[in-house]
């Protein structure tokens, strides 16, 4: 990346000048390149001269003090010229500004479009072996507008990190095992019977219309008992209820999870593995270690001496690696608690899956759980910081100014389907992503539903949709840009249109450096205005046959920018429409 060699050439440049004798012999700090804020100080700029003078200072005490611009022009004197440097200036109080080379600019064009499906690619993870888990809502019924958050974030990630050279893998942790799944499963056999007529089983303790406690009590639950009659008949009333409850459940688990699939198909999330939580209690799944990953783990921790005994319970010692309490791994009933799914399930990841970095993507209620999964690494012999706990905040749905709390539909909560059904994954996606995870997210409904250029993910497919038509249209006059003399494109609009296309390696870089895909939807917008503002400056096909030269250079610029504006869509997972 131009920032990259651009702090090289800067740290060189002063070595030179130290062993010339120009600058004093000191440690040289890291160079560091910024973009101005001001256009008119230059495309990058940086401080370093600033950051000598603490070394210079304490290496030279008797001959008068160096100015920080005077560093600066020594500095400059010695800079290799390379050939994307156009203007280098030394600025108060000690700044070296550069913009990059017109005519440099103009031929990246080409550069951009031989990289074609690459364009924005960077190579910070150098084939590193990564996991992001996210969604993995419980499959006990349609997923809350909430989740889309998480969706739209985990696989975001993926793409930034795939897109800066790591190896990912997505997966989704099916929570099919426990408690919920029980009363999940208690829930749908009381509506399974109310709908046939009949009473539950005596055994089970169930009355006939009433929700267990704990239990789910959504239309969804009487939709989905229907579905099971409609496929079944009425063949579980006829069996023992200790088989009756289990092969209800698993069909309920069946429907929640065909929704949870649709539902993620919708927003273009495609997961690479979907992974059952039951599996980590059956041997079946782990023959290598002759028993099941969660009896191989508590056998570990036995002996780390990780277990105590406490009130007819087993609990992990977080405390004494770090975290802020004890928890719970086999409750005094002898069933396992929720966090030993999770010590069983990272062993999996990290030690029989050898991935070298893992991160979960939860919702902020689970904040006050980062401290014991710290200590649960440190429990397993592994690196903390080989498992990153990405934490984003709530959604709130608005419209006409309001807070939505209920589903129009159903009176209870907004599922991300409905939301789907109103805006489409496009904007879904565009709006869960425009926001730092850390930030509160409002999704305005109204915004999202307004074809202007007030709304963002409009505006930016407009422009996508704007130069599909603009090459169209080429085509049909038959005006190709075969042979563009790319040296003509010297006006401001077209040269500003550059530059922004050639940001994006810098955006993919400090995204997936700063796991920020929030950048994204920011720097779309950026580009789909430098083009607009393009457009309206520069008429790309002209009618004048004294255009013609001009005419096929501004068509080779419009490609690249509709190749950059897609692949910025594509990272974000939102479509790149040809017509509007």
């Amino acid at each position: 990346m131009i920032r990259e060699t651009l702090a090289r050439l800067i740290y060189e440049a002063t070595a030179e000048a130290q062993r010339q004798g120009s600058l004093p012999a000191t440690e040289i700090p890291n160079v560091v390149i910024e973009r101005p804020r001001r256009t008119e100080h230059g495309d990058y700029a940086t401080s370093h001269p600033l950051k000598m003078m603490s070394h210079i200072s304490r290496a030279v005490t008797q001959a008068p003090p160096l100015t920080p611009l005077e560093v600066a022009r020594r500095i400059v004197q010695h800079l290799e010229r390379a050939p994307f440097i156009g203007r280098v200036e030394v600025a108060p109080p000690g700044f070296i500004n550069i913009t990059l080379d017109d005519g440099w600019l103009a031929h990246q064009v080409d550069a951009i479009l031989e990289a074609g499906e690459r364009f924005g690619c960077v190579d910070l993870g150098r084939g590193r072996r990564v996991q992001v888990e996210f969604g993995s809502a419980n499959p006990t019924g349609p997923m809350h507008v909430g989740f889309g958050r998480n969706l739209v974030l985990g696989d975001s990630i993926a793409n930034l990190l795939e897109a800066a050279g790591y190896q990912v893998q997505r997966e989704y942790y099916v929570n099919d095992a426990g408690n919920q799944m029980e009363n999940f499963g208690e829930s749908l056999y009381v509506r399974y019977c109310e709908l046939l007529g009949r009473d539950p089983a005596p055994e089970s303790g169930l009355r006939a219309g009433e929700i267990p406690e704990g239990g789910y009590r959504g239309q969804y639950i009487i939709d989905w008992a229907r579905r099971i009659i409609e496929q079944e008949g009425d063949r579980f009333l006829t069996m023992p209820y200790e088989q009756a409850l289990p092969g209800i459940r698993d069909l309920g688990l069946q429907i929640a999870m065909e929704e949870i699939r649709h539902d993620c198909a919708r927003m273009n999330i495609h997961y690479d593995h979907w992974f059952s939580e039951r599996s980590l209690y059956d041997p079946a799944f782990s023959p290598e270690l002759g028993m099941s990953v969660f009896d191989h783990v508590m056998a570990l921790l036995r002996q780390g001496g990780h277990l105590y005994t406490a009130n007819g319970a087993i609990w992990f010692n977080a405390q004494a690696l770090g975290g802020d309490k004890n928890e719970v791994v086999i409750k005094s009933n002898g069933q396992p608690g929720y966090f030993a799914s999770d010590i069983a399930y990272h062993y999996n990841k990290f030690v029989q899956r050898g991935f070298e970095w893992v991160i979960d993507v939860w919702g902020a209620d689970h904040q006050g759980h980062v401290p014991r999964m710290k200590a649960m690494m440190k429990a397993l012999g592994l690196d903390p910081d080989r498992l990153t706990l990405y934490i984003y905040q709530m959604v709130t749905l608005l419209e006409s100014g309001e807070q939505v709390r209920l589903s129009k539909r159903a009176g209870t909560q907004v599922d991300l389907r409905e939301v789907l059904d109103d805006i489409g994954p496009d904007a879904v996606r565009f709006f869960l992503l425009a926001r730092s995870a850390d930030s509160q997210m409002d999704l305005d409904l109204d915004l999202a539903r307004q074809q202007s250029d007030e709304n963002p993910v409009y505006y930016v497919q407009y422009g996508h949709a704007r130069i599909a038509s603009i090459l169209r249209y080429a085509e049909e006059q038959g005006r190709t840009d075969e042979e563009a003399d790319l040296s003509l494109l010297t006006h401001p609009s077209e040269l500003a249109l550059i530059r922004k296309m050639l940001e994006l390696p810098e955006v993919v870089a400090l995204a997936a450096e700063n796991l920020a895909p929030h950048h994204l939807p920011h720097y779309a917008q950026e580009l789909a205005a430098a083009f607009h503002t393009f457009y309206r400056d520069c008429r790309v096909v002209s009618s004048d046959p004294a255009d013609a030269e001009l005419t096929r250079a501004r068509l080779r610029l419009v490609k690249a920018a509709k190749l950059a504006l897609a692949r910025t869509l594509k990272l974000m997972g939102v479509s790149a429409p040809e017509r509007m």
